[in-house]
């Protein structure tokens, strides 16, 4: 494996921690309230909001956690890939469910990766293991006798390395050394990601202020009543009013 100069690592990281905050901001402005309102209604009733901007406030943060961790996600994986071309010559795989291929020490290396180990439910994992089986019966056919290791590589967690599934496991500062050979990357990589992280964020917070003014009052409008309290019945009606069932039963 080829030593991994951190410098090449630092100028993909800058370049292409833009498209991540680009992404967040664009999110936000390709977002309808409409959208925002198939949030659970009754949990926010549950939780005593009462305010129109309090509420919107509470959706927006609910869309944002599941749609930063994806946009993240995308960028670590491209970042992994990126590292172990410098290292052990790896590349984007065209198989479904994996995203990096490499060779090292004789072993083709097959590797789904993921951001942290809260990334999917049991279907999701159950697709995962048959994409890796299908990835390794691929390499073995087009390479007779290679020895194939399939894998699934987490980004961050101290989760110890284990099979499972009949594949390899590995999470946190093993992931990063396995793609290296660095035992130290999963900790250079933090000042990097962080670069310019103030600038950007300032970007974020005007368009995410803008939104909550803006989805504030068109909220008002449409689901408060004369004396400004949520109308809680109509939110509700139009999350998830569609009654039809009397057309199915006897």
């Amino acid at each position: 494996m080829k030593p991994l100069n951190l410098d090449e690592v630092y100028e993909y990281v800058n370049e292409n921690i833009i498209d991540f905050h680009q992404r967040k901001v664009k999110s936000l402005e390709e977002l309808r309230l409409e959208k925002l309102l198939t949030k659970n209604p009754y949990l926010f009733k549950a939780k005593n909001i009462t305010t129109a901007s309090e509420l919107i406030t509470n959706l927006l943060e609910a869309f944002l956690s599941s749609s930063e961790e994806k946009l993240f996600g995308d960028f670590l994986e491209g970042l992994a890939v990126f590292i172990a071309q410098k290292t052990c010559g790896g590349h984007k795989s065209a198989a479904s469910g994996v995203d990096l291929e490499f060779l090292y020490k004789k072993v083709h290396y097959v590797v789904s990766v993921k951001s942290g180990t809260n990334w999917g439910n049991s279907s999701q994992q159950d697709k995962l293991e048959q994409d890796l089986k299908k990835a390794v019966a691929r390499v073995k056919q087009l390479k007779h006798g290679a020895n194939v290791q399939p894998v699934l590589g987490i980004c961050y967690g101290k989760t110890k390395t284990s099979y499972v599934r009949g594949y390899l496991k590995v999470v946190g500062q093993n992931f990063w050394y396995l793609i290296s050979g660095n035992k130290n990357l999963y900790t250079d990589i933090i000042e990097p990601i962080g670069h310019r992280a103030k600038e950007h964020n300032e970007n974020f917070l005007c368009e995410r202020g803008r939104v909550i003014n803006l989805f504030t009052r068109h909220f008002i409008d449409e689901f408060c009543d004369a004396t400004g309290a949520i109308n809680w019945v109509k939110l509700v009606e139009f999350n998830s009013g569609n009654y039809d069932l009397n057309k199915f039963l006897a």
